[in-house]
Formats: structure tokens, sequence, C-alpha cells
């Protein structure tokens, strides 16, 4: 199955200009944990809900506080030619939850662990992608 069939199409997005509170808002309007950021039309990085709290809240930004000082560029991305198994192995290997798909530096689509769960692809893939990302994380002691 082609990795077009699963993923979702219209994605909202932010800028490096979006507040933190315009992100929230747009996660909680929309019922997302990500978001990408682009510019031009081309994907330059991510925000989760988690790197509000972790990267924003915890360092005391405020929601006037532009995204720019908190997003991810460093992003893993599929393309439209992977096929769902490529796409998954692809989370699995780098531990990740939600796949943006680009076609030429342009974001076309997500691909998220949701998306693969409600699909006609198999649990036993689905199972084995939430198992490699779910890896319990080393605390310092």
């Amino acid at each position: 199955m082609n990795i077009t069939e699963v993923m979702t199409s219209n994605i909202e997005t932010g800028n490096l200009k979006s507040s933190c509170g315009e992100i929230a808002n747009m996660m909680k309007n929309v019922d997302v944990g990500v978001i990408p950021i682009c510019e031009d039309d081309k994907l330059i990085g991510l925000i989760t809900d988690r790197d509000l709290v972790v990267k924003g809240l915890a360092n005391n930004f405020n929601t006037n506080t532009q995204i720019s000082e908190m997003i991810n560029t460093d992003v893993i991305t599929g393309t439209k030619y992977m096929s769902v198994e490529q796409a998954s192995d692809l989370m699995s290997q780098h531990q990740i939850r939600r796949l943006p798909i680009v076609e030429n530096g342009k974001l076309i689509g997500m691909l998220s662990l949701g998306d693969l769960a409600v699909s006609n692809t198999s649990n036993k893939e689905t199972g084995k992608v939430l198992e490699n990302i779910s890896a319990p994380a080393e605390f310092n002691k």
C-alpha cells in the first residue's frame, strides 16, 4: 500500500513568526499534537505539544514568544513514493510518531501512528512501530 493512501493531506501549518499561543490554539482547534512550520511552502521544522511545554513553559516563554525559538529543524521526512511498510520502518528506526511527507521540500501530507492504526495496514506492522517508538527512556540516576 502506498503512503498517499493513508496519510493526512490537509495539514494546518504555522510559520516562524507564529506565536506559541497561536500554535497552541491551532493544535486545540484541529485536535493534533504537532504543527509543521513552513516558509514559502517549504517544510522547515515541527513544533509539538511537548515542545511547547518542555522548551516553552519550562523556560518561562509566554504565549507571545515566537515559535522560531523552539522548533525542531532536524526533521525526518518521507516521500509520496514510499510504501506504508517503508514509512513504518523509518518511523520505527527514528522513534517518531509522525512523519511529514514532502515533495521537493514542500509539505504534502503527514503520516501519523494513528493513520497507520486506522488504515488497512496490518496490526502487526502498527504494533511494531508503536513498540519501537515507545521504548522506555533511560533516566539519569
